[in-house]
């Protein structure tokens, strides 16, 4: 895992090396990293607090993980395969959220989909997405109408972008939009690395008469680079009881209901 000798290795260089292993395996453990490296787990942990300054992980209890940013995104491959549990309870929470609305947003992302596959298919309902495998996992339901808006798809996560998404988007007035993030936080909002997803993810905001973000404890206190909408535009936040509730409080004091399941 780690190909220098511990011994020749500087502070910046050791903190490259765990940010490198944080992001190639989703997270990283202090018992583990001052094994591995060859110091001191106090070390370690002084390691994780000064690049959680940086904004480059967010530490938990024994360990930290990435944060993503301009430069280092998670691919939809890799979202399959972390708290996935967790995003499916929050799926069908968010699903119940649906009321009477009969045109619904659902962006990119892991989440989403499975919203998308959560969505009830004994009722009239159009569904619009950025996302090719949303697209693809609505095409079939009986009842749903999918419209996929054209663009430039992003491979990571195999949704359209760009000028020509943003404007077909611009002319429909959607009663609910299912948001994801890659951190939310109360100082700076939602946000997202890449400036052509944030326009798109903006653009569903502003079309929608109601938005609700859904996404899993690890998305709040994070910040990423383009900030796409504030959490006062939000009608309800949906996530799981491992946000703690006196941090859901302190989000439910700008304004949405926040639902932990």
């Amino acid at each position: 895992m780690f190909g220098m000798s511990t011994g020749t290795r500087t502070t910046e260089e050791r903190r490259h090396e765990i940010v490198r292993v944080a992001r190639a395996t989703g997270s990283v453990d202090v018992t583990a990293l001052a094994a591995e490296l060859g110091v001191a787990k106090e070390t370690v942990r002084r390691d994780l607090r000064a690049l959680e300054d940086h904004g480059l992980v967010r530490r938990t209890h024994g360990g930290a993980y990435p944060v993503e940013s301009a430069g280092f995104e998670t691919t939809l491959a890799f979202r399959a395969t972390s708290h996935v549990p967790e995003k499916r309870r929050i799926a069908a929470a968010a699903a119940e959220l649906l009321g009477d609305a009969e045109t619904v947003f659902v962006d990119e992302g892991f989440t989403p989909q499975l919203i998308a596959e959560a969505l009830p298919r004994d009722r009239p309902l159009t569904v619009v997405t950025a996302s090719l495998p949303v697209a693809g996992a609505l095409a079939e339901a009986g009842d749903t109408s999918v419209l996929l808006l054209g663009g430039r798809v992003r491979s990571g996560t195999l949704a359209t972008v760009d000028h020509w998404t943003t404007k077909m988007l611009a002319g429909f007035v959607i009663d609910l939009a299912y948001i994801g993030a890659n951190g939310i936080s109360r100082e700076h909002g939602l946000t997202t690395p890449d400036p052509a997803v944030s326009e798109v993810k903006a653009q569903a905001v502003r079309a929608a008469r109601r938005t609700v973000f859904v996404g899993a404890h690890t998305k709040f206190g994070a910040a990423s680079f383009c900030r796409f909408a504030e959490v006062g535009a939000l009608e309800a936040i949906v996530t799981s009881t491992l946000l703690p509730s006196a941090e859901a409080h302190r989000y439910a004091l700008l304004g949405p209901q926040v639902i932990r399941v």
